[in-house]
């Protein structure tokens, strides 16, 4: 039995009807699920790797993208896991292009934002001589999970935050209607405002943010002040 048959065998033994319904409601329908929580769909697939480390350790990237293909979400989930374990942290240059791939691939919120943060913001660490081309390249796309991951993939940076850039991202969406783009300009700047919170609400006061974005934004700093 291979790694991939190994973690599907589990999750069909493990799944559950009545919490797939709740998890394919929540996620608006777009995917099917076992019902596994991700507590458990963590310890399912940490007790196959382990059967199977060095197949994964090889061919982290394939099995990923092999998982992607599997309509349930939970196997989403665990490539993107793979992934973060075993690629994050010592990237290629070219794997830009798998990434964007990811965020292509089944797009919605749970499986952009983690790879935004763990994958693409973990890149531009390792190749930031890229940094402006990718932006720019996904911003000015016509996918607003591109336009959304050039607002997100900072959040692991913390104090090493780049605000020139989240600033100019921010600047670029600030008209955007659309939810997604709103909610992570928002989201972008309240992280950024754990670290300097002045800056970040004299932005907000001095830029014509949609209320969505500055609710979101100030969030942090408006409940300190009570």
């Amino acid at each position: 039995m291979d790694f991939i048959t190994a973690l599907e065998k589990e999750f069909i033994a493990q799944a559950n009807t009545a919490q797939s319904c709740a998890m394919e409601a929540y996620m608006k329908n777009h995917f099917p699920f076992f019902g596994i929580a991700m507590p458990q769909r963590r310890a399912i697939l940490k007790s196959v790797s382990a059967e199977y480390s060095d197949n994964i350790k090889a061919n982290a990237r394939a099995l990923a993208f092999q998982l992607y293909e599997k309509p349930q979400r939970e196997f989403h989930y665990c490539a993107i896991e793979l992934l973060i374990q075993n690629c994050s942290k010592k990237l290629q240059k070219d794997d830009i292009q798998w990434i964007e791939q990811l965020l292509l691939t089944y797009s919605w919120w749970d499986t952009v934002d983690t790879i935004s943060k763990y994958l693409l913001g973990r890149y531009l660490t390792q190749f930031p001589e890229q940094t402006n081309m990718v932006i720019e390249k996904f911003s000015n796309a016509s996918n607003i999970w591109l336009n959304r991951s050039t607002l997100l993939f900072q959040l692991e940076y913390k104090k090493n935050t780049n605000f020139s850039i989240l600033e100019a991202v921010c600047e670029h969406f600030k008209e955007s209607n659309e939810f997604f783009i709103q909610k992570a300009i928002g989201w972008a700047l309240r992280e950024y405002s754990k670290i300097n919170p002045i800056t970040v609400q004299n932005y907000v006061i001095s830029t014509n943010l949609k209320p969505l974005s500055k609710k979101e934004a100030l969030r942090i700093i408006e409940k300190q002040k009570l």
